[in-house]
């Protein structure tokens, strides 16, 4: 993985938790890299899935549900320092229907090593789309954490369903609709 995805991650430690608890964590983890860790370097996987355990034991929050914020807060990220990949884009469909044409393309010019998961894109009418997400990596929970933020982004009132196609979360597919402000109700 590439390093800028630990150093995000351990932004949000920072920001959620503590200083302290980043520290904390890395020192539980016993990670090859010491936990020092560059944007432009690449990192074994299992360094991740020690920190989010480390940080799971800690919090007593379950690993997925980590993951999913981790991607929320990430996404947010790539606002802030990609903000030419959401340029003349005002709805989540539309964004999240580029991700592997336009972004993970643009992705790989910046990192060029990158092992980025793979998305299969479907859009059958304007207000439906659907992702199947495949990666090596299982971290279908990261990509709904994107997936749930983008639509927060774009504030698109949209339905998420997501379905498991292994039991592993390399395999996802996810099911998007557009909710029509009409069908919208308040309580």
């Amino acid at each position: 993985m590439k390093g800028v995805v630990f150093v995000e991650f351990l932004e949000m430690v920072e920001a959620q938790f503590s200083p302290e608890m980043a520290d904390d964590i890395i020192d539980a983890s016993d990670l090859p890299s010491g936990g020092a860790y560059t944007s432009v370097g690449t990192y074994s996987h299992g360094e991740m899935v020690a920190l989010v355990g480390a940080l799971s034991e800690r919090t007593g929050t379950p690993a997925p549900t980590l993951i999913r914020a981790f991607g929320e807060f990430l996404f947010e990220r790539f606002h802030v320092h990609h903000g030419d990949f959401f340029h003349g884009i005002d709805d989540s469909l539309d964004f999240l229907e580029r991700i592997e044409d336009v972004i993970h393309v643009q992705v790989r010019k910046l990192y060029p090593n990158a092992e980025l998961p793979r998305f299969e894109i479907e859009r059958p009418d304007p207000d439906h789309l659907r992702m199947l997400y495949r990666s090596d990596r299982h971290m279908g929970d990261l990509a709904e954490g994107l997936i749930r933020q983008c639509i927060a982004h774009f504030g698109t009132p949209v339905v998420i369903e997501r379905h498991d196609l292994d039991d592993k979360g390399g395999l996802v597919r996810f099911e998007l609709s557009r909710v029509q402000s009409e069908m919208l109700t308040f309580e």
